[in-house]
């Protein structure tokens, strides 16, 4: 009986004492949190006891994102030395910031004065932007890899055309270019352009979508009101994060025109805007040379725009004449290091000038050019269309006036 009472009376203690979470054979945690301020920092908080003072406690974390190693980083907590401690760490995201949706493995190490160490068990800290109440819509991308959709604003429907766009863009990117997602995609919808920014340290003032293609997540503004634009700018988006993956290296990275080209291409049409724009260039001789678009486009909106159209063209140019595999085979090239020149020689057989040259050569043509000027203004079609009916109606009845005069002796000529 007096056992009995004594098991009853250990197991009350125990229930009303502190909750540890976990313990080694001299330091115990009580516990451990993280508190965060999205997107300007996390906070996390330690609390432990041990029979000495405990003088060392670190914390190890892991992003989870494309790394070209392992990775581990260590933040030095601020407490002071005593046999029971509150420590924290602060994460300043100034120094640098994590997505929406970013996820951290992260752990403890404790030691105390007699020498004694305690790591804790791997937790998982999910940096989310709590300012909105998310719904979220799971899909399936090529190959089986998993497309989660947050929004907050705009109902179902908004939503199922989103997915339905991305799921189209992703099929698009894998038959036309042969690439496909390399792990799990996240898209975070925000209702306006400066929502997105409210959800950056730095945004730069024309930001309207965020690839960020190491983590697999992508942050875009779209109001319900402007889904078409929407749209579109999802996919470019897309085939960014896709594309990235695909070339993910140290050893090199993608030339600019190639990079955004293919994103333009897997858009579809070129908009009027763009293809005005590049015709214009061409009439005027103002085209920039390729090499000038393997850098950063310019800040300006007309340059840049044109920067943007020569990058689709010239995508569309390599991909009509030489394939999927080729280009596929450029991109595994240049992933391994390779200069621009010397993976184009390899596959196509010319560098950046002869790239350069090729294209220009199929705008000489004047059946090209009035082929794009004819695009960029379909209204002028039917005007023509009309003028050339009444020019030939107009010359047939002149035809026959002449003759009937020819055949009465006379000779006026008709203006």
């Amino acid at each position: 009986m007096i056992k009995r009472i004594a098991l009853i009376t250990s197991a009350l203690l125990l229930l009303l004492s502190p909750s540890f979470v976990a313990a080694g054979d001299d330091i115990a945690v009580i516990g451990s949190d993280v508190d965060v301020s999205f997107p300007s920092q996390a906070v996390f908080t330690l609390e432990a006891e041990s029979y000495v003072d405990i003088v060392d406690v670190r914390l190890y974390y892991q992003v989870d994102k494309m790394n070209y190693a392992e990775v581990v980083s260590e933040g030095w907590a601020d407490f002071t030395p005593a046999s029971r401690i509150e420590a924290n760490w602060v994460w300043d995201m100034r120094n640098s910031s994590l997505p929406p949706g970013a996820e951290v493995t992260y752990w403890w190490m404790i030691e105390d004065a007699d020498g004694n160490r305690f790591e804790t068990s791997p937790e998982i800290a999910h940096f989310d932007d709590g300012r909105y109440i998310w719904q979220s819509l799971t899909g399936t991308a090529s190959q089986g890899s998993e497309l989660t959709l947050f929004w907050y604003e705009g109902g179902d429907s908004f939503a199922r055309e989103l997915m339905d766009v991305c799921e189209e863009g992703l099929a698009r990117l894998t038959q036309d270019i042969g690439t496909y997602p390399e792990r799990p995609i996240k898209i975070y919808i925000y209702a306006s352009t400066s929502d997105l920014k409210g959800a950056m340290i730095f945004p730069q003032e024309w930001t309207g979508g965020v690839a960020f293609t190491a983590f697999g997540i992508i942050a875009i503004g779209i109001p319900p009101s402007n889904l078409d634009w929407g749209k579109k700018a999802l996919v470019h988006e897309l085939t960014h994060l896709v594309v990235h993956q695909a070339t993910f290296s140290p050893y090199g990275q993608l030339p600019i025109w190639l990079d955004e080209g293919l994103a333009m291409y897997n858009e579809g049409e070129l908009d009027p805007v763009f293809r005005s724009c590049l015709q214009e260039a061409i009439l005027e001789d103002k085209l920039i040379s390729v090499r000038s678009l393997c850098s950063p486009f310019s800040a300006e909106t007309e340059k840049a725009r044109l920067s943007y159209a020569q990058s689709y063209r010239l995508v569309e140019y390599l991909l009509d004449n030489y394939g999927q595999d080729r280009m596929l085979d450029l991109l595994a090239i240049l992933k391994q290091g390779s200069t621009y020149d010397e993976a184009l020689t390899e596959v196509y057989g010319f560098d950046i000038d002869g790239l350069d040259a090729r294209w220009r050569g199929t705008l000489t043509s004047h059946t090209v050019i009035a082929s794009e000027a004819w695009q960029s203004h379909p209204a002028l079609i039917a005007v023509l269309a009309a003028l050339a009916t009444a020019l030939a109606l107009w010359g047939a009845l002149a035809l026959e006036e002449r003759t009937w005069r020819r055949s009465s002796g006379k000779s006026t000529i008709l203006r």
